[in-house]
């Protein structure tokens, strides 16, 4: 299989995780004879320094001739004191928006070796295993009017059925997939939004008999996130809930370094990128951990391509790696810190490893 992917390294150490994310999947094109062509293109605050606009024209032509979008990271106090719309923010909720991807999904699932590093107790974390389906285009965060002025400010919430309805439908699906459970989360006692976002959840359930729905308000979802994350298959919520939730639930695994996501739309296409930030403070100095990266990859590869036995090729050897006690310096307990390079370097072993292991069963079969 062929295939073209828009690579937008952006800021901080965006660059180096894509690179290790970008090195696993030729390891995978390699092992499994496909072809990935890499196009490299800019966002965020490197597309305001290289071309005074977060997300150009050159970068959208570029995602638009390609099969799915794989990105690293964007923003950093270096652009803090930019106007609104030269911060690098607007180019990743700009490029959201021109493509239509609605849902956001983030996995979030605890690592057997790295239940330590969660700040959770062991017994309340270790069966974590969710899907956040977080409704990514409409919302507070697009809604017309918006103003600020120094003696009040506006920001108008707004969903219409059709954008719920899509949402909704995905985390249903998803669930099919899973264990079944989807749990609605909206704030229905006070939100006229979330009063219409119930009702259709209401009447979508009546089409998946097989899949059992809950519905909960948010700030009851955030303290139940904490005290037993593991009653959790599927939660689906709308943007602003679905920001402050995902990154709440992130805390699970301890460390955002683990944590992968993707951005879809009906058709497949995707952007995929880890949950951490650019994390300028450690950019350069080739420590970061790119495991999210890697695993966004991962995603790219089920979610847009179809190729499920590959991704989870990738899923096993970053587990598989992690078993075996290597860690970057997020999550190493000692002093034996690998590097980005080194860390990477361990999973594309593994892969290889995985193959040859492969082909000599397959050989006495």
């Amino acid at each position: 299989m062929e295939k073209r992917v828009a690579v937008l390294q952006g800021d901080g150490i965006g660059p180096e995780v894509t690179s290790a994310a970008v090195r696993v999947l030729e390891v995978i094109a390699r092992r499994f004879n496909h072809t990935f062509h890499f196009e490299y293109g800019a966002i965020g605050g490197d597309a305001i320094d290289r071309y005074n606009n977060p997300l150009p024209a050159e970068t959208i032509a570029l995602c638009e001739a390609s099969d799915a979008i794989l990105l690293g990271a964007v923003g950093g106090p270096k652009w803090d004191q930019n106007p609104s719309e030269l911060r690098p923010e607007k180019g990743l909720l700009a490029i959201r928006k021109h493509f239509d991807l609605f849902a956001n999904l983030r996995p979030v699932k605890a690592v057997p070796s790295l239940i330590q590093a969660s700040p959770l107790k062991e017994s309340v974390a270790k069966e974590v295993d969710m899907m956040i389906v977080r409704e990514l285009t409409g919302g507070i965060y697009f809604g017309q009017p918006s103003r600020f002025t120094d003696e009040s400010a506006v920001d108008t919430l707004v969903y219409t059925r059709p954008e719920i309805e899509r949402i909704v439908e995905k985390a249903f699906e998803l669930a099919r997939l899973r264990r079944g459970k989807v749990t609605s989360v909206d704030k229905a006692n006070v939100l006229s939004s979330s009063k219409l976002w119930r009702q259709i959840v209401d009447e979508k359930k009546q089409g998946y008999p097989d899949v059992e729905v809950e519905h909960q308000l948010v700030d009851s979802a955030a303290m139940k996130l904490i005290t037993n994350p593991s009653a959790f298959d599927v939660i689906v919520t709308e943007n602003m809930f679905g920001d402050i939730l995902s990154d709440e639930a992130s805390v699970i695994t301890g460390s955002l370094g683990l944590l992968p996501s993707a951005s879809v739309r009906t058709d497949g296409f995707g952007l995929y990128e880890p949950v951490h930030g650019s994390a300028p403070d450690v950019a350069g100095k080739g420590v970061a951990n790119p495991a999210a990266a890697i695993l966004s990859a991962a995603m790219m590869l089920k979610y847009s391509f179809g190729m499920e036995t590959e991704a989870a090729a990738i899923e096993k050897a970053v587990e598989t790696v992690f078993e075996e006690g290597c860690f970057t310096a997020d999550l190493a307990v000692d002093d034996k810190k690998l590097s980005t390079a080194e860390w990477t370097d361990k999973v594309v072993d593994e892969l290889d490893l995985q193959f040859v292991s492969n082909s000599i069963m397959f050989s006495y079969v």
